[in-house]
């Protein structure tokens, strides 16, 4: 079960406040190979994990680039996959290099939403001095993309928002530690966050936007199918105006 939670907070009334935090579970069968969390080879300015399956290379789940782009992806649960479908990974890779802003990016997605399989789409804009700007397209939802409003959310395998026992339990969690962002130290609120994900599945996120910009993407991913044998690394940078 992939879990996105996140809260983002543009104008943040405490200079220590972050004004985006994420925690994510990438829950992927072990067997498919992924590579993990770093900058790409060919374009330095993105941070993610990249799918390694034959055929779909490249394609990512979730990431961010020194511009500040973000983008998050989940596949929509339905009883039969399209095998003719496109393959999704590439929307968040796609984004991710494109000279397009996110609710203009989503809406060209959305004309061509049903040539996938179910999927929902989270981008974002986060810019220092503009202001950020998180937007959300579900392709078996309705039909237009929305930029959302400041709040916490959920995301699961369903749309947005959708109140799945699991979903909610993790959201609930996440919000009691997020309320203690400003009291602990960066590396205990990561961690604090690492435990509100189930550490079953193959790859746990946290990321962290602080009102200066300050990026910290720390991923934890399990080794050679082994959930006894994890691997934790952190990168951080500056979002770039």
């Amino acid at each position: 079960m992939c879990i996105i939670f996140f809260k983002f907070d543009p104008h943040p009334v405490s200079k220590n406040a972050y004004r985006f935090i994420l925690a994510a579970n990438r829950d992927e069968f072990y067997h498919r190979p992924a590579k993990l969390a770093d900058f790409w080879g060919s374009n330095n300015e993105v941070l993610s994990g990249l799918d390694m399956e034959e055929g779909k290379e490249g394609g990512t789940w979730l990431g961010i680039s020194m511009r500040g782009k973000l983008g998050a992806l989940t596949n929509y649960l339905q009883p039969q996959q399209n095998r003719e479908a496109r393959g999704r990974g590439k929307l968040v890779s796609h984004f991710l290099t494109a000279d397009m802003d996110s609710l203009s990016y989503l809406k060209k997605v959305s004309a061509e939403g049903h040539l996938y399989n179910g999927f929902n789409l989270i981008a974002a804009d986060l810019s220092t001095t503009k202001g950020d700007v998180v937007c959300y397209y579900g392709n078996r939802g309705d039909p237009e993309p929305i930029v959302l409003t400041p709040g916490t959310y959920g995301l699961s395998n369903a749309l947005l928002e959708t109140p799945w026992r699991k979903l909610c339990f993790g959201k609930q969690l996440f919000m009691d530690v997020v309320e203690q962002s400003q009291t602990l130290p960066k590396d205990a609120f990561v961690a604090k966050l690492l435990d509100v994900l189930s550490n079953e599945e193959a790859t746990n996120t946290i990321i962290l936007v602080d009102a200066d910009g300050q990026v910290t993407f720390t991923e934890r991913s399990m080794l050679d199918k082994d959930p006894s044998c994890w691997e934790t690394t952190t990168h951080e940078f500056m979002l770039q105006s």
